[in-house]
């Protein structure tokens, strides 16, 4: 069968990819940018790339005309405040172009919608189902409350609040009761509805064995870490201090902090049982599914991760332009180091930068930028790393993002997603010439206007001390005597 698949650079989309490839299915992906795609997946040989950027109607590659099936995993909640009209305007976009092919049936995740008074998000999910709806193919929405799994962005707030937090004091909504269900699960299903007549104009929960607030989902997570963990539940919180309270304690951005905070008043729990008759499965309960996340974090196997969508606010999506660095208008520090040991040494010590090893010299500067970065409104320093020895386009390391990571020629390229004056990049790169080798270390900044004039050479001081060391540091980390 050829399978389009709409949002496949995204959380769910990167780990249904393999799914349908193993069940031998033609698959055809719809990215914004095919060079990100090529870099940042291990099956870009094995799929078809067609670019389009759903809120762009103009930009959008025709789609082959005999296509059988396509999911729609598009999602713009961590987008700007305006989240609900763009995901009523890619939806539209999506279906004016699915209509002129030849597709039997398009396949939406979705929310689990059972109350009446549903928060901005939830009800933004309920209208791109009216959306699509109107398409000429058959609409299959399945419908989940927190899907667990490595990178999730329920399993990592859940994570974040339980590892940092001894004693918290939480607002109300943590008593709010949802049904979490495994990635694994909720892929499968994915692929067994697809093309089955009997899922056809049909909308089914799903969900896993176990019905849980969010603060039992806390301790159970304490339990399976074997931490003891002590919660107090504080009524008068309101929701916007509750949506800070999430943005500085985790990872998260505030606009997602926001959302899922808004979201929290509503349960997500299944009322229609009818997917058991047609898909028949044995979901994993909650502990097993943290347990099974879990052992891909451990053996660095995580797929996708939500912190690595773009939909952040920070970038566009020609993100990938950026690789050539600007040489007008900016200001560089550069430091360039020698070293005798193998090369393949230093570029992994560059390539594992931030996230648990840290920016090796000086990691309170970093800690404190990240935080004051929080205090502005920024993205802190708390995204960390999806994997700790594999990185590439697109990907978050702390408060920067990954525009190249060059194997060939050993060379990292990060652009700064933290609040600036101005625009940063910082290059690592290993120079090899007439027998000598040396780490070239470059920090570029683009000021905007006095400010950011200003700001970098109030900075100067702390880059003499944070790059010189940090690039010696990583010519001699692990290096042995």
């Amino acid at each position: 069968m050829k399978v389009l698949l709409a949002g496949a650079n995204g959380y769910i989309g990167t780990r249904l990819i393999p799914v349908l490839l193993e069940k031998g299915h033609d698959v055809i992906c719809l990215v914004r940018d095919k060079r990100r795609f090529h870099e940042h997946s291990d099956f870009s040989k094995r799929v078809t790339l067609i670019n389009g950027d759903l809120l762009k109607e103009a930009d959008i590659e025709a789609f082959p005309d005999d296509i059988d099936a396509a999911y729609y995993l598009v999602h713009s909640m961590s987008q700007a405040q305006d989240f609900a009209a763009l995901e009523v305007l890619s939806a539209y976009n999506f279906i004016q172009a699915l209509d002129k092919t030849n597709c039997r049936q398009t396949i939406f995740l979705s929310g689990i919608t059972n109350d009446e008074n549903l928060s901005r998000h939830l009800e933004s999910r309920r209208h791109v189902e009216d959306v699509l709806k109107e398409g000429k193919a058959a609409l299959t929405v399945l419908r989940a409350a927190i899907i667990i799994g490595s990178g999730s962005a329920s399993f990592e707030i859940i994570r974040d609040l339980t590892e940092k937090l001894l004693i918290m004091t939480v607002p109300r909504w943590v008593n709010t009761r949802c049904q979490p269900i495994a990635i694994g699960d909720v892929l499968g299903y994915l692929e067994a509805v697809m093309l089955n007549p009997k899922t056809f104009n049909k909308t089914f929960d799903i969900g896993g064995p176990d019905i849980l607030s969010f603060k039992d989902m806390m301790l159970v997570y304490a339990k399976v870490r074997k931490l003891k963990r002590r919660i107090f539940i504080i009524p008068f919180l309101s929701p916007k201090i509750s949506s800070y309270w999430l943005y500085f304690v985790t990872s998260t951005s505030y606009t997602l902090a926001q959302s899922l905070v808004n979201s929290m008043k509503n349960e997500t729990i299944m009322k229609d049982h009818a997917i058991d008759d047609i898909v028949p499965r044995k979901c994993l309960t909650y502990e097993e599914a943290l347990n099974l996340a879990f052992v891909k974090i451990e053996q660095n196997s995580i797929v996708s991760s939500w912190k690595d969508a773009l939909n952040m606010g920070y970038l566009n999506t020609s993100f990938m332009d950026q690789i050539k660095v600007p040489q007008n208008g900016t200001l560089e520090y550069k430091v360039k180091v020698p070293f005798e040991r193998d090369s393949q040494d230093v570029f992994t010590n560059f390539m594992s930068v931030g996230g648990n090893r840290g920016w090796y010299y000086w990691d309170w500067i970093w800690n404190l930028r990240g935080f004051l970065d929080k205090l502005f409104g920024g993205v802190g320093s708390r995204r960390g790393r999806t994997s700790s020895i594999n990185i590439a386009p697109g990907d978050v390391i702390d408060f920067w993002r990954v525009l190249l990571a060059d194997k060939e020629n050993k060379r990292l390229l990060l652009y700064a997603e933290m609040k600036l004056p101005g625009e940063a990049w910082l290059e690592f790169k290993i120079i090899e010439r007439n027998g000598t080798k040396n780490l070239s270390q470059v920090a570029t900044f683009r000021p905007s206007g006095l400010w950011g004039r200003l700001y970098w050479y109030a900075m100067w001081p702390f880059h003499l001390f944070i790059f010189n060391g940090m690039a010696k540091e990583i010519v001699h980390y692990g290096e042995v005597h």
